[in-house]
């Protein structure tokens, strides 16, 4: 999508004929989670189109509406996410006057990482991973705390898994100390893009991994920058 017209705009408006109108905020909802970009999924019902829109910090997508409401049959909503209906014959207008009059910069596009604390991995031992396990259970309302060192050297990396989504590391910080780490997704891109590098910037949170009987630290990359 990235290399399409729709893909290069601020605000996506993306048009699933066949899809079910129950289904288009999640839609938007992951669309915008992916790209960071404010998202309207419309969907066709029986006489008008129906969409969703799931908005980001910078962007009150309600206010925005209220510039197009001309457009549309009807809307509502507030800063985060909205609904609306609209003749198909509008949505192509619908789509362009949104960009027009969208202010968004670059620096409002660029997702945002939320630490808790910047923590280096010396200072990781199995009574801190102990005491973060009280906190548990982790999920929605309750996220699993997440940390942040800089500066990061790996000296050896590799991908695992049939699907080659796996990759396992040692790093190693400005004092010496050595951790493993385990990063889930692209392990390719990711081994790849850390070999070229002198260092890496992570996001992460530690865990105990047991193996056959055998405990023993490690972190688990959420984000990383190499440098």
């Amino acid at each position: 999508m990235e290399e399409t017209e729709i893909g290069q705009d601020r605000v996506l408006v993306i048009f699933l004929p066949d899809c079910h109108e129950s289904l288009a905020g999640i839609i938007a909802g992951r669309i915008r989670e992916k790209y960071n970009k404010p998202v309207f999924v419309l969907t066709k019902g029986e006489t008008l189109v129906k969409g969703s829109g799931r908005s980001i910090e910078n962007y009150s997508m309600f206010e925005e509406l209220v510039k197009c409401g001309d457009l549309m049959e009807q809307y509502g909503g507030h800063p985060m996410a909205a609904g609306l209906s609209i003749r198909e014959e509008n949505v192509e207008e619908f789509r362009k006057r949104l960009n027009e009059n969208c202010t968004l910069t670059e620096k409002d596009l660029m997702p945002k990482i939320l630490i808790d604390v910047p923590m280096p991995v010396s200072y990781i031992n199995k009574e801190l991973v102990n005491e973060i396990s009280l906190l548990e259970p982790f999920g929605k309302g309750n996220a699993k705390p997440l940390f942040a060192q800089k500066g990061l050297h790996v000296l050896s990396s590799r991908v695992l898994g049939k699907n080659r989504n796996v990759a396992k590391l040692q790093l190693s910080d400005h004092t010496g100390c050595v951790v493993e780490a385990v990063y889930f997704g692209e392990a390719d891109e990711f081994v790849n893009a850390v070999k070229e590098s002198s260092s890496i910037s992570v996001t992460y949170y530690p865990e105990i991994n047991r193996y056959q009987g055998r405990e023993n630290l490690q972190i688990v990359i959420r984000n990383y920058l190499a440098e």
